[in-house]
């Protein structure tokens, strides 16, 4: 094992263990090995199973028989989730082929980022990812259940349900992924496409039919963004069958897989704790999932998430963690925007059973680790197969099939992860530089402060952006309106810098897995809500930002003698009001941007 690999893991387990002690408690308490509803009272249980079909309810009152809880994300608005549609009656079908009974126990809320870029809903896309978790919980909390199966893919919600279930740290749980759509244009198209209408150089009609080219199915979008992100990290944390996060929705295999996870929970729900979620995600597997968070290039929304869930766990890391990290990961894969291909693309030259083997083959992973198929994370190397009717595993591709999307730990794109923290006099802030060209790794030029992504893009068709300068959007935290993402500012961004300018921005609001080829310090941290230096930063402040030093600062200023400006939320409307409490306790970016912990 890599002798720093070893020290990172040391440190966070002896900063953890007072948490994770009392944590793993918590767990011990809540276990039996009996069935869940084997005490209950009868009118509780009649109450219970009183819409089932008369096999289920026989099965339900006997001693022996599991009952798998159901926690769905699905929607017919959101194309990841259309996929889930008809997910609960098969799964029933399944349970009952295998014994025992499922039961749908709670829906969760599933808001697509997509949708929402660069509008009010936005502001609470971060914030429903503590309430899905809490969705989840209360769709536990009927204590008749003996597993859970959780079906959820896109930005929030995998992150929602998984600090959820952590709660119910002694059940058992498996991911059911749906898997993504088939390619559409290509994504160096339509990066162009939006570039052009950002320019003005094509029609409103024409960028919709680009977008409807890219999106046009159901299924997961096919860029790396935070979606994939989350499949990556339940592949590589042992939470979801190998290989099983990007077939398609309409493949046979897809439906073998989603029967073999309904046949893998009720297994492991009779073994007490010993797959349960509380034991699988230890300090050893959050590890992991940094890792391919930085082996991959995936989306930054997880140097927030990462945190929350690993609190949920009794686990405490860090943005120091993962740059610690960061500086012995190499990248392995060059998925968009980190690169031209898609998914479907990644997926076919070897996936995430070329990563976990070649980053297990490097001793860049822990494989000492219990999984939903056991102890030993070498099983995911494997990838499914139909032979004869029947799911099969076996060894995945020795080598990449394509080398320009992915390559082995020792050929790898960069000898360095895909995320790195920048530290300085204006805070703490997450960079993601797997798609950042060398020559834009160094940028020292004056701020241009902007109270809005609206401002800005007003500035840039007015054609007062030509020139090098780093654009500063402040009061974009979890407290001052949510921390909504920031993708408007992408294409304009990308096309100053195709004219030969030096830009770049500094935010403490977010990007997410869309962040590119433009240096973004986002998550700054103090935000400016919290008398950040962010938030008194005026047009004309040199400000450096050098990835190689991994430092972010605001040249020849003296904070102390400024005082913070202030930007007045404008509005409470569509929905946003419900939440103004929520935002005033929330937690900074650096600290999960939560209001659970």
């Amino acid at each position: 094992m890599n002798k720093k690999l070893i020290e990172i893991t040391e440190k966070i387990k002896l900063k953890s263990d007072k948490s994770r002690t009392a944590y793993l408690k918590n767990v011990a308490d809540s276990s039996s090995n009996e069935v869940a509803r084997k005490n209950m009272h009868c009118g509780n249980l009649a109450h219970a199973m009183a819409g089932c079909k008369d096999a289920e309810k026989t099965k339900l009152t006997d001693t022996h028989s599991k009952n798998i809880a159901i926690i769905t994300a699905y929607n017919d608005m959101l194309s990841a989730h259309k996929t889930y549609e008809h997910y609960p009656e098969k799964i029933r079908k399944y349970a009952l082929k295998y014994g025992s009974v499922a039961q749908v126990a709670s829906g969760v809320p599933a808001m697509c980022d997509g949708i929402t870029q660069g509008q009010s809903g936005m502001e609470l896309s971060l914030l429903s990812r503590d309430v899905i978790a809490l969705s989840t919980a209360i769709g536990l909390s009927h204590n008749v259940f003996d597993g859970t199966l959780l079906l959820g893919i896109c930005d929030k919600i995998v992150p929602g349900m998984l600090i959820g279930a952590l709660q119910f740290g002694h059940l058992p749980a498996v991911f059911v992924p749906g898997g993504p759509m088939k390619s559409g244009i290509s994504n160096e198209e339509k990066a162009k496409i939006r570039q052009n209408y950002a320019e003005g150089k094509i029609s409103r009609e024409e960028l919709l039919k680009g977008e409807s080219d890219s999106y046009h199915s159901a299924g997961t979008c096919t860029f790396y963004g935070t979606a994939n992100s989350n499949q990556m990290l339940l592949e590589i944390m042992g939470l979801q069958l190998p290989g099983s996060s990007f077939v398609n929705p309409d493949l046979p295999l897809r439906e073998k897989l989603t029967e073999e996870a309904v046949k893998t929970i009720i297994h492991n729900a009779s073994l007490s704790t010993e797959r349960s979620i509380g034991t699988i995600v230890d300090e050893k597997a959050i590890i992991n999932g940094i890792i391919g968070l930085l082996a991959t290039g995936g989306s930054t929304n997880h140097t927030i998430h990462l945190i929350a869930i690993a609190k949920s766990a009794g686990i405490q890391i860090d943005w120091k963690d993962i740059s610690e990290l960061s500086e012995i990961i190499p990248l392995l894969a060059r998925v968009y925007p980190n690169g031209g291909a898609d998914v479907n693309q990644f997926h076919a030259a070897g996936g995430m059973g070329f990563i976990i083997k070649s980053l297990l083959e490097n001793n860049l992973l822990h494989d000492d680790v219990q999984t939903i198929l056991g102890k030993g994370l070498y099983k995911f190397k494997n990838e499914p197969f139909i032979q004869n009717d029947d799911l099969i595993f076996k060894p995945g591709t020795e080598h990449s099939i394509d080398e320009s999307i992915l390559k082995s730990a020792n050929s790898p794109f960069s000898t360095t992860g895909g995320i790195k923290c920048l530290t300085g006099n204006l805070g703490n802030s997450v960079i993601k530089v797997s798609a950042v060209n060398k020559d834009h790794f160094y940028i020292n030029a004056p701020a241009v402060v902007f109270d809005s992504q609206e401002e800005f893009l007003d500035a840039f068709k007015k054609n007062e952006l030509n020139r090098d300068c780093i654009v500063v959007l402040p009061f974009q935290g979890p407290k001052q309106n949510g921390m909504p993402e920031l993708h408007q500012l992408t294409p304009a961004l990308s096309v100053l810098q195709n004219r030969g300018f030096k830009v770049a921005l500094v935010t403490d609001g977010r990007m997410s897995g869309a962040s590119g080829k433009v240096p973004a310090a986002i998550h700054l941290s103090p935000e400016a809500s919290s008398n950040g230096p962010i938030g008194k930063l005026k047009s004309g402040d040199n400000i450096e930002l050098d990835i190689n030093n991994n430092s972010l600062n605001c040249l020849e200023i003296d904070f102390e003698k400024r005082t913070s400006r202030t930007v007045k939320i404008i509005s409470q409307d569509n929905g946003r009001g419900l939440f103004k409490n929520l935002r005033s306790i929330i937690s900074n970016s650096e600290e999960g941007g939560s209001f659970l912990f």
